[in-house]
This record gives C-alpha cells, sequence and structure tokens, in this order.
C-alpha cells in the first residue's frame, strides 16, 4: 500500500498537486492527525485493477483496500468464463438444457445488459461469445468465414430468457455462450466504490482496466484523465476534468494481432461476428460505471453516426469517439467548439 500516481493501459490519469495534501484534526493535546491517498494494485480479472481511497487512518485504509480487492475477487469468481466452476461458466454449460437459477446479482446484471441490446437493437450483446471464443489473439488465430458462419446463428441475445420469480436463466437453442467482458468491469468498479462509500469514505478511485469509478474529487481538484492515443501507447489524445463520475474506454489496441495488413481485435459485431472497423477508440462519461461500460462498447459498434445518435438520447452520458484517421469527435456536451 502506498500513496501515489497511476497510469492505466486504457485510461492515463494526470493528477494536479494539491493545494493542502493533508486534513487536519486537533483532538486536544494529541498530535494532528493528517489524512492521505493510499492505493493499491493487483492483477486481476485479466487486467490492473488499482483502488486509491483518502483516508486519515493508515490501518484502517489497508483493511479498506484489502476489502475492496477481496470484492473484486469474489466477482471475478461468480463471472469469469475463464474458471470452470464459476456461476457464468455453469450458466453456459447448462441454460440450453434448462433453467438455471443464478444470484440476485448475476440476475440484474444480465438484465440491464438485455435492457441495452434492446436500446441498441443489438449492438451491444452478451451472446458475442457464441462466436468470440473461436478467437485467440494472444496466438494470433482466427475463425475461418465458414467456422462463424456455423455458429452465427447464437449470437443473439433474444436467446437468452430470464425468469424474475425463480430467478433463473435459460437459453432458447444450443451454442449459446454468455460473456460479460463488455460489462463486469464496469459493475465490479460500481461495486468497490459502493463499498467504500458505506464504510464512509467520501474520496476514492476504483479502476479495472479500462472502466473507472470515481467518488468525489482529488484533493479540491477535478482528476484531470488522459484518453490513450490508439497508436501511442504512452501518449494523450486528449484530457477530461472528471468528478465523481464513471469514465469507460473500449479500444482496438487492447487484445488484437494484425495479419496481412489487417487489425484483429475483440471489439466484435455480433450482426457478423468479425471486429468492427472504422473506429478505434470509444470514450464514454456517466454517473454508473456498469453503464459507461456497456455503451463504451455499444457506441464502438454502433460507429459513430448512431453512436452518438445513442448517446445524445441519454442526458447523463457523453462521448469521445477516436476514428480510424485519428479525427476526435465529442458528443455535444464535451464538444470543445
Amino acid at each position: 500500500m502506498r500513496a501515489m500516481s497511476s497510469m492505466f493501459p486504457k485510461i492515463l490519469c494526470w493528477f494536479p498537486a494539491a493545494l493542502g495534501a493533508g486534513l487536519t484534526v486537533w483532538l486536544g493535546a494529541a498530535e494532528p492527525v493528517r489524512a492521505d491517498w493510499y492505493s493499491d494494485r493487483q492483477d486481476k480479472m485479466g487486467t490492473r485493477i488499482e483502488v486509491q481511497i483518502w483516508h486519515d487512518d493508515p490501518v484502517e485504509a489497508e483493511r479498506l483496500l484489502a476489502a475492496a480487492m477481496d470484492e473484486v475477487e469474489r466477482i471475478d469468481r461468480n463471472m469469469s468464463t475463464y474458471i470452470a466452476d464459476s456461476e457464468l461458466s455453469q450458466l453456459n454449460a447448462r441454460a440450453a438444457s434448462e433453467p438455471v437459477v443464478i444470484s440476485y446479482e448475476l440476475f440484474d446484471l444480465l438484465q440491464v445488459a438485455l435492457n441495452l441490446s434492446e436500446a441498441t437493437g443489438g449492438a451491444f450483446d452478451v451472446t458475442y461469445d457464441s462466436v468470440g471464443y473461436l478467437y485467440d489473439f494472444r496466438a494470433h488465430v482466427r475463425p475461418s468465414s465458414e467456422s462463424i458462419a456455423e455458429v452465427l446463428d447464437a449470437v443473439d441475445y433474444r436467446h437468452v430468457v430470464l425468469e424474475a420469480k425463480r430467478s433463473s436463466v435459460s437459453f432458447t437453442q444450443p451454442g449459446v455462450r454468455i460473456n460479460l467482458g463488455g460489462i463486469a468491469k464496469g459493475h465490479t468498479v460500481e461495486r468497490v466504490i459502493g463499498l467504500l462509500r458505506e464504510q464512509g469514505i467520501e474520496h476514492a478511485l476504483a479502476s479495472a482496466g479500462g472502466d473507472t469509478r470515481i467518488l468525489g474529487d482529488r484533493s479540491g481538484y477535478p482528476w484531470v484523465v488522459g484518453i490513450r492515443d490508439p497508436d501511442d501507447n504512452g501518449g494523450v489524445a486528449t484530457r477530461l476534468a472528471v468528478v465523481n463520475e464513471a469514465i469507460s474506454t473500449s479500444g482496438d489496441y487492447e487484445r488484437y494481432f494484425i495479419e496481412d495488413g489487417r487489425r484483429y481485435h475483440h471489439i466484435l459485431n455480433p450482426a457478423s461476428g468479425t471486429p468492427v472497423t472504422g473506429i478505434r477508440s470509444v470514450t464514454v462519461i456517466g454517473p454508473e460505471a456498469t453503464m459507461t461500460d456497456g455503451l463504451s462498447t455499444s457506441v464502438f459498434v454502433l460507429g459513430r453516426q448512431r453512436g452518438l445518435e445513442l448517446i445524445e438520447s441519454l442526458p447523463d452520458y457523453e462521448t469521445v469517439i477516436i476514428e480510424s484517421g485519428g479525427r476526435l469527435v465529442y458528443s455535444s456536451g464535451l464538444d470543445p467548439g
């Protein structure tokens, strides 16, 4: 545990110097109590997790950071497709044969995902993994057109049937696979911030790769968040000042490989089962991280025009799109003119 600055793989944060770094409370003749930022970073959920909190007690700060990381691990154990006995893996294995009763947390998250699928006309679709599992970006493996065609019918959010009374899920056909990679990290950082808020924390940050949830400000200043330049791992395309909001970025540079001059990346168009083209990066800012996570993927798949129309229909959310040619496109609430 330490007090800190940070750099994330998809979102780069720069922190201005504070006018007064500490909070001083005099208790009779006792020594003044000085608050500070405390942080922990760990590799979980296939990415770098970071939590920062403002606290005046190092021991309590360490306890809260540990509790936050435990929450991340709990969610990963339940929702990872890489863990064979996770709740989600068991759901994928059985739901085509019978209704599977699941936790209220997973049920509610699936309901949010399906609502987003409806709102985006299927651009956001957690069943994309029915094709997505055929890709291996580390090994530079992609499926043939014939292989995609054989399983593409399984990619359709309408194959997922939720039964609220029993908290159960069933699939309407074999081959359907759910993957929550487009929404689970946002849910995770939102849960972590909720946990810290319940413990009385007023200023904190929780980040999981490209999904960040900020509670309050940073020592009287906004958090200034730099959106990565897709072509420069250490470069920043633009910066945004953020207070008490969530910010999520989806980019084609996270998991990808190049073959014959073409970029194959992990953000798939559910309609074709192939990587989306025309956009390099989408960032969404708003009050709730589960939604910013899902919306950043949605806008990426929808493209600039339809993606902007979606965001403009949501008063609390804004977006920055980086197109393939490097042009930055802002929604109306962020447009610098």
